[in-house]
């Protein structure tokens, strides 16, 4: 078993394993295949990594709506051959959609995401906690 998160991070309720998908509350739509995706996590980002090769980048869709990150991506293929008085005609169609809860530490203004040999990188920078913190001793007069 992997371990768990407790740094406090998320709202307090069930601390899900860091791999488990319910790491973030996810919702999702399946009509074809769901791509596979991690999630890591440094002291000042979490990044999701979507696993979409073959896709192109202007089909994939990332929608922010208030603690709600969206992933999506609809793709329509048709061709059409004809040939020695034969005529076939084929069609695909493919999308997926997938949500992410945030957690309240995320700059939200700061999401980013990049698009690479089929991965697709969505960086989370957390919001930079109070560096202010000091340990000392006071001396009594």
């Amino acid at each position: 078993m992997l371990p768990t998160i407790s740094t406090g991070t998320f709202r307090p309720f069930y601390m899900p394993n860091l791999f488990d998908d319910d790491f973030f509350p996810v919702m999702t739509n399946r009509s074809n295949s769901m791509p596979a995706v991690n999630i890591r996590e440094d002291e000042k980002r979490f990044t999701l990594d979507l696993a979409v090769p073959g896709m192109d980048k202007k089909d994939l869709k990332i929608d922010i709506n208030e603690d709600l990150l969206t992933i999506s991506s609809e793709t329509k293929n048709e061709s059409e051959e004809s040939r020695d008085g034969y005529k076939r005609k084929e069609f695909s169609y493919s999308s997926f959609c997938r949500s992410f809860q945030l957690p309240e530490n995320v700059n939200k203004e700061k999401i980013e995401a990049n698009y690479k040999d089929g991965i697709l990188s969505v960086v989370l920078p957390k919001v930079e906690e109070e560096k202010s913190k000091i340990t000392r001793q006071v001396k009594i007069s």
